[in-house]
């Protein structure tokens, strides 16, 4: 079998060293045929590197190491002059030690190509090397740059911070317009878009593919690209677990696919996915792989609430209006990749995006730190919450409730509200940072129950009251006959009633159908 390319961004050792590649060489092809100036936003560890890397041998002319790619016999190799550029590897603490690590990154490939560069003005240098490559060499120039707005996203709780390196960025890309003349192709990538102000303001004909549903499956693996490729580590591992090839694709699927960029196509985070079948083990690979250092007070400070993220739904134009330290929480998780586009609403002939969790891997995890970071839980309390997957586990419905009832008690009574909304979003949120799959589908304008937990054969259908009355709550599921859906299982409808006074469940009603 050939190897798991984990962590692995370089295209050429993963050639050379029989690595599983994923071919993704069509995208490029129609890139390259179709424009010259493009940018694509994605969360980390979606591949964007490995891109930009193909990209770079590409360009360079090695077309032995495309010999099993679509664009082998289609793409004329020669080599181009190139300026690859990853902003994430500089030092990013303050705006002084990042312009030093950038000069330093130009002066690199001044030297690589034997030029001398003649001023220490940066943007300048930077425009500079772009007129002195394609003169030295006759040939227009490739500029590749890998996570543009670092600075900006490592400063994104400090705003003066981060518009110093947006005033910096804005005068180094913009020599990439005015030196188009000696420009054969820009491909820039970043976790987040760009406004029509910010960072790109003079790069005004940048093509932002980000949304475009062509490019929707460009990073990612898709269901048929993870079977083909990795069907001997699939054969493999439903053999160790004592499963079948179904069984492990259907609950890979629930643990890891669900990212879609365009709302109708999904893909799995290839980063998961390749630890998934290192490992051996269903585990939450892509968050803790190192969730960004900010998140943490990020949503601390905007007291995120999970109701808020998801009930409305958002427009293409809604990436591109704020800059992202200002720009609503929904739209920057949606972004660095907590939330996806689940669906599509049309208003006559626009459409907007509905937002969800994208799998049972980041619902689980996000839920859990939305618990530390906004409901203020400790270790402690966050293991206490483990509880309620044994109280389901057994179909004990009123020890589970109970458990809740326990978690709510340990919120700090001053970050309790007396709204309804407030309430289902911590009781999902303890629910779904329990490891359990549970849906809040009315948040979706479908018309379904508050919250949903399919387990097994059973079903949960939750209603959730404040200050009225558990009764009140089992007869809407009854008379909206929310659980008609779920006719051949078990079905378990509860009424819960929260009193506002008391900051907690008062009373509740558990009946099956």
């Amino acid at each position: 079998m050939k190897k798991l390319p984990v962590g692995i961004q370089d295209y050429k050792e993963i050639i050379e060293e029989n690595y599983i590649y994923v071919d993704k060489t069509k995208y490029l092809y129609d890139l390259i045929n179709s424009g010259k100036f493009y940018f694509m936003s994605r969360p980390r560890r979606f591949g964007k590197s490995l891109t930009v890397s193909t990209f770079y041998y590409l360009f360079k002319g090695e077309k032995e190491l495309f010999k099993d790619t679509y664009i082998y016999d289609k793409w004329e190799f020669k080599e181009y002059p190139i300026i690859k550029l990853d902003m994430s590897d500089n030092t990013l603490r303050n705006i002084e030690s990042f312009e030093k690590s950038l000069d330093n990154m130009l002066d690199k490939i001044y030297k690589a190509y034997s030029i001398i560069p003649d001023i220490d003005d940066i943007p300048t240098k930077f425009g500079n090397l772009i007129e002195k490559l394609n003169e030295k060499y006759q040939e227009k120039v490739v500029i590749l740059i890998d996570e543009y707005e670092s600075p900006i996203l490592e400063h994104i709780n400090d705003k003066k911070k981060a518009e110093k390196f947006r005033g910096f960025l804005r005068e180094f890309y913009k020599k990439i317009k005015t030196k188009d003349a000696y420009v054969k192709f820009v491909f820039i990538t970043g976790i987040t878009k760009f406004t029509k102000t910010g960072v790109f303001s003079a790069l005004n004909n940048l093509s932002d593919i980000s949304l475009n549903r062509k490019y929707g499956q460009m990073f990612g693996y898709t269901q048929e690209e993870l079977e083909y490729y990795f069907k001997d580590y699939i054969k493999e591992l439903s053999e160790e677990m004592g499963i079948t090839e179904k069984e492990l694709l259907e609950e890979m699927k629930r643990y890891y696919n669900g990212f879609s960029f365009d709302g109708e196509h999904y893909v799995y985070n290839p980063y998961s996915i390749l630890r998934f079948f290192s490992e051996g083990k269903f585990q939450n690979f892509w968050f803790e792989s190192g969730s960004p250092s900010f998140l943490y007070e990020y949503i601390k400070g905007k007291k995120i609430e999970y109701e808020d993220l998801v009930k409305t739904p958002v427009s293409a134009e809604d990436f591109s209006t704020r800059e992202i330290e200002d720009a609503k929480a929904n739209i920057f998780f949606t972004q660095a990749g907590y939330l996806t586009f689940k669906g599509i609403k049309k208003y006559g002939l626009k459409k907007k995006y509905i937002l969800d969790y994208p799998n049972f891997e980041v619902k689980n995890s996000f839920s859990t730190l939305i618990l530390e970071a906004n409901y203020g839980f400790n270790d402690e309390e966050i293991n206490r919450v483990s509880e309620i997957y044994l109280k389901i586990e057994e179909n004990d419905i009123k020890g589970l409730i109970e458990e809740i009832k326990k978690i709510i008690s340990a919120v700090p009574y001053n970050l309790h509200k007396k709204e309804e909304k407030y309430y289902h979003s911590l009781i999902f949120t303890i629910i779904a940072s329990a490891g359990i799959d549970v849906k809040a589908e009315e948040l979706t304008n479908l018309g379904r129950s508050d919250l949903v937990i399919d387990f097994e054969d059973r079903i949960y259908l939750f209603e959730i009251k404040l200050d009225q009355s558990a009764e009140e709550a089992l007869k809407q599921i009854k008379e909206m006959k929310y659980y008609e859906k779920y006719a051949g299982k078990e079905v378990y409808l509860i009424g819960i009633n929260i009193n506002s006074e008391k900051r907690n469940i008062e009373d509740y009603i558990i009946e099956k159908i």
